[in-house]
């Protein structure tokens, strides 16, 4: 048996899956329907929603089998999540992947596999997977009609997305980030690794409500936006938390590393605030602490100390806050 490898961005694909609170909750219509069809459909015994988490396959929906979870290390869907296309397997036995594959020498006895990984914010959670004990062929129309219903499934992960992004800049919102950011923290102090929060609040910004216009401070809120996305890797977690109030938590990054990024994306704003001459600029604030595990035991804690660093910096500079 092969076990299947990790993917490259596993630590945001973790992270992201964690943020969407989905594991381990109730069977669900939305989901139940879509493996019930894809059962009639491809006229397979067993079809399912399954999602794969650090060490194990978890199953949101099956139709046709008890949906107990597995190890991930013997899951044909962990296999699969690693392309981003169809992954079928004809015959079990042929495959040396599989042929000695604990749930292939036994129940549920798979010979026929065919799995298409499902997508949130380009990380694959897991699959839309169909399981027969018969093997059989897999044609090109009937992946396409694979990857269509997979497409569905994604819309319902993304629906639960939906909840913890804000409108108006399509960043994570607070109950987001606060989700998303203690998974990661957990696994940086697992792992060791260094993690650092920077706190922005904009100076200033009711003036530009008052003289401008709300349309244009919500121009301002995007652009601000836009440069966090723009300036941070995609590896770090960019939230709104509310108001004026910004949030970037940057993952094997420790303060003094922090303190470069955050001085190149002040040049940016800067930037920005050149190019647009829009009658006021964007300026903010910000404050930046280091994750300690023993100093801060949730992402609370170091939310609390990254904003009171945050507005020391704000009266020193002399800002309403």
């Amino acid at each position: 048996m092969q076990p299947p490898a990790l993917p490259q961005n596993e630590f945001e694909r973790i992270a992201t899956l964690r943020s969407l609170n989905i594991l381990d909750t109730l069977p669900e219509e939305r989901f139940d329907r879509l493996t019930r069809i894809a059962r009639r459909v491809f006229d397979v015994p067993i079809a399912q929603v399954s999602l794969i988490d650090v060490d194990r396959q978890w199953i949101k929906s099956s139709a046709g089998y008890p949906p107990a979870e597995s190890q991930r290390e013997i899951s044909f869907c962990a296999h699969a999540i690693l392309g981003n296309d169809v992954m079928h397997v004809e015959d079990a036995h042929a495959d040396e992947r599989f042929l000695d594959n604990p749930l292939v020498l036994g129940d549920p006895n798979i010979r026929f596999y065919a799995g298409c990984p499902l997508r949130v914010n380009n990380q694959n959670l897991g699959t839309l997977c169909l399981i027969s004990q018969e093997p059989r062929t897999f044609s090109a129309d009937e992946q396409q009609m694979l990857r269509d219903l997979a497409q569905m499934a994604e819309q319902n992960l993304e629906a639960e997305q939906i909840a913890v992004t804000d409108n108006l800049t399509q960043l994570t919102n607070r109950r987001g980030f606060e989700s998303f950011a203690g998974h990661i923290l957990a696994v940086c102090s697992r792992l060791g690794r260094a993690a650092t929060l920077l706190f922005f609040d904009l100076n200033s910004f009711k003036p530009i409500n008052d003289n401008f216009g709300h349309a244009e401070g919500d121009h301002a809120l995007r652009t601000f936006a836009n440069s966090l996305v723009t300036e941070f890797r995609e590896s770090d977690a960019v939230a709104r938390l509310g108001g004026d109030e910004f949030a970037v938590l940057l993952t094997g990054v420790a303060l003094p590393e922090a303190a470069i990024v955050a001085d190149r994306f002040r040049a940016r704003v800067a930037s920005v605030n050149q190019l647009e001459k829009r009658g006021y600029d964007i300026l903010f604030s910000m404050g930046s602490v280091q994750y300690d595990p023993a100093r801060h035991a949730s992402i609370a804690d170091l939310l609390a100390e990254a904003d009171a660093a945050m507005y020391e910096e704000k009266s020193r500079n002399g800002n309403a806050r």
